[in-house]
């Protein structure tokens, strides 16, 4: 009566065994790998001195906003898997949730946050990587009133999307959404149109979206998980509008160039992808990327996640290292404020994906700063 289950069981290990070990190669021909990227670094423009930090938080920030008053807001970022609020505004140091607690049950895992020129804060949802209900939100600054609220339908946001940052165009109509879609290898960019409540996907797995075969070095160590199999090589990331609204600039997190649109044609209804795909531009070198924004002038700046700090890329297309700081774990998300300040919160990437709660709560205070810039621009973006 032994001999046969032990047979059995022999068997059943064996095919747990080759079945795991399939598993691990379908995840290491997908997810894993990755070349070291070429170090593009400079020696920083400002110096550790500029750099002020401004909040001290228990939660890690995801993307931050700041009002033309100087008010700041942020997201906590959905990969900490928080419990408390998703969306707050710092008040005397303090996260205190925005507009309301009540508000709270419209955020399932918000991360993209902006305020546009019509002093609405947007946010918008991945959901759990479209697993949930993708959602796009606006609220008055000045009262915390709803004032728009778009459900993605599925045509627009599969699951597997992952809908993480926006900009606004200046006249407030049209969102412009970077899908990052890391689970599900199709980056791509959103357009909504909020005068019609319409949405459009565009451009997917174009290879400007797309990421390149690197692994991002972070300050402790390849941004890998499970022994490898797993490596972090997210798409179309980086994105960004400039001051008149003619360009948006776009680039995935691991990828060696930053691309840029005519933000008519992505309105253009008429145009197909492969007509917009003739109309992108390579408009320069840049680093590994997460958060983007533009000055007045034109001055792009890039969160460098490999280096911790933020990079430029000027009116020459040039690239540079414009802040580098040991204090930095991993520069996430950038805003204008008002009197000349650019803002930046420091997610700390490395301490918190797929990663416990407990081991987070262990890897606090995170931190916002800010610094100078070469321009000004328009706050919230």
């Amino acid at each position: 009566m032994n001999v046969p289950s032990v047979k059995w069981i022999r068997r059943l290990l064996v095919s747990v065994v080759l079945l795991l070990a399939g598993l691990a190669l379908v995840l290491r021909f997908r997810y894993g790998g990755g070349e070291k990227f070429p170090d593009r670094s400079t020696r920083d423009q400002q110096g550790n001195a500029s750099l002020e930090l401004i909040a001290t938080l228990s939660e890690p920030p995801g993307n931050i906003a700041v009002s033309a008053t100087g008010r700041i807001f942020i997201t906590i970022h959905p990969e900490s898997k928080p419990t408390g609020p998703k969306v707050v505004e710092i008040v005397r140091g303090e996260m205190v949730a925005f507009p309301d607690e009540k508000s709270q049950q419209l955020f399932h895992a918000p991360q993209g946050i902006r305020i546009d020129r019509q002093n609405r804060l947007w946010t918008i949802d991945h959901a759990d990587n479209g697993l949930g209900q993708p959602r796009l939100l606006a609220f008055s600054v000045t009262d915390g009133s709803l004032m728009h609220r778009y459900d993605f339908p599925r045509t627009i946001a599969p699951r597997l999307s992952y809908l993480q940052d926006l900009v606004i165009s200046p006249d407030g109509r049209y969102v412009f959404i970077a899908d990052v879609n890391f689970f599900g290898k199709s980056p791509a960019l959103v357009v909504y149109d909020t005068d019609t409540k319409t949405a459009r996907r565009l451009l997917e797995k174009h290879a400007s979206l797309s990421p390149q075969n690197f692994i991002i070095q972070a300050y402790n160590g390849p941004m890998a998980r499970l022994g490898g199999l797993i490596a972090m090589k997210p798409g179309a990331d980086s994105i960004t509008i400039d001051a008149n609204g003619e360009w948006i600039y776009f680039g995935a997190m691991v990828h060696d160039s930053l691309f840029r649109i005519r933000t008519a044609d992505l309105v253009n209804t008429s145009l197909d992808d492969a007509t917009l795909g003739t109309r992108i531009e390579n408009y320069a070198p840049k680093i590994l990327s997460d958060g983007i924004s533009i000055d007045a002038k034109g001055n792009i700046y890039l969160t460098d996640v490999e280096h911790n700090g933020v990079a430029v890329i000027d009116t020459e297309r040039k690239l540079k290292t414009y802040v580098r700081d040991a204090r930095i774990r991993w520069a996430d998300g950038l805003s204008f404020g008002p009197d000349g300040w650019l803002y930046l919160a420091d997610s700390a990437i490395p301490d918190i994906v797929l990663e416990s709660r407990s081991h987070i709560r262990s890897r606090a205070p995170y931190h916002l700063f800010r610094f100078r810039p070469l321009a000004v621009a328009v706050p919230g973006q």
